[in-house]
């Protein structure tokens, strides 16, 4: 029988939750804490938090699903949904700084509680810990899984320099956005959705498949979170409204409408060309975005990220009921309102 999303999200929790607090707890003291924070169990005084708010474990979830997919048990994979979730977070940590995001999950951003510079060093740490959470015991499965996540890990930071970049930049190829996302989103996601398999020592080919289908997964999560980035309730996304259009990012929605030619399209360009967008003209901003065809366009692209998503799996030689298992977790990511 197949396994609701929810059901596989909660199994995940209460496999990892534990793990990761026994991890977290290898750091110094001092770095400890504001990882603790981060990961919602403390407040900024360190004093213990009950029923913490926390991500959904999407990227561990990924981890065991693709140990099953080839026959394994999913505690196979339970170092490396540990290891891609550290990972994850300590990118999440860097790019509040990066991004000057005062707020993540309805409370003040590491950096906002506790400076820069023990968010910069904490998120290092947890950078330095997913890779040895893996070399613990240098297995060739493990060796191989931690090589691909310093692969996936290079990768993601590349992405963010892009990302970065773009702001420098009046205009954004559509195509050099979308190169962007593979890199900064989807390579994790990708490992993610490939490291139960290669722990449990699956053929080159099935891994590559799993692979694809988190790379994609990563690329219509993304589109979807550019769309929350303009358009999204702060009540779900923890962040003010219209957040990235105030930030002037280069997101998918607004680089299509940039390059749209059309009359919004220039007037958006000008509203980015300001220093500083208030309320009103973010929401001016936001208009424009979806005048110039920007919100349909990314909706569609995710929509064709997905169907991608789905033929990699259809390809692999993976249990049928995992398989659709991953689809419904994609379409649980991908599906967001916004």
């Amino acid at each position: 029988m197949r396994r609701a999303t929810p059901d596989l999200l909660e199994r995940t929790r209460v496999m990892v939750e534990p793990a990761l607090v026994e991890a977290v707890g290898r750091l110094s003291s001092s770095l400890a804490v504001p990882v603790r924070y981060h990961f919602g169990w403390i407040d900024a005084a360190g004093i213990p938090v009950p029923n913490p708010r926390q991500g959904k474990g999407i990227r561990p979830t990924l981890a065991l699903l693709s140990a099953e997919a080839v026959g394994a048990e999913a505690e196979v994979a339970l170092p490396g949904a540990l290891a891609v979730e550290i990972v994850h977070n300590f990118s999440l940590v860097h790019d509040d700084i990066i991004d000057d995001d005062p707020e993540r999950r309805h409370r003040a951003t590491v950096w906002k509680a506790f400076g820069a510079g023990d968010a910069i060093i904490a998120g290092d740490a947890m950078m330095v810990l997913g890779l040895e959470l893996l070399l613990d015991r240098p297995t060739p499965p493990r060796v191989a899984a931690a090589a691909d996540l310093a692969g996936a890990s290079a990768s993601m930071i590349a992405g963010q320099h892009m990302d970065m970049s773009f702001h420098r930049s009046q205009a954004v190829d559509v195509d050099l956005c979308w190169e962007m996302v593979s890199l900064k989103t989807g390579a994790l996601l990708a490992h993610a959705s490939a490291v139960g398999a290669i722990l449990a020592g699956a053929p080159d080919q099935t891994v590559r498949r799993l692979r694809s289908f988190g790379l994609e997964l990563g690329r219509g999560f993304q589109a979807i979170d550019d769309l929350l980035g303009i358009w999204g309730d702060p009540s779900v996304t923890g962040k003010p409204a219209g957040n990235d259009l105030r930030e002037r990012k280069k997101s998918i929605p607004v680089a299509v409408a940039l390059a749209s030619g059309s009359r919004a399209g220039e007037r958006l360009a000008d509203l980015y060309s300001r220093e500083w967008l208030d309320d009103d003209r973010i929401e001016a901003a936001a208009a424009l975005v979806e005048e110039a065809g920007g919100r349909e366009a990314t909706v569609s692209a995710a929509r064709d990220c997905m169907r991608r998503a789905a033929d990699a799996l259809r390809g692999a030689d993976i249990d049928a009921q995992v398989a659709a298992e991953l689809e419904d977790l994609a379409a649980f990511v991908v599906d967001r309102d916004f």
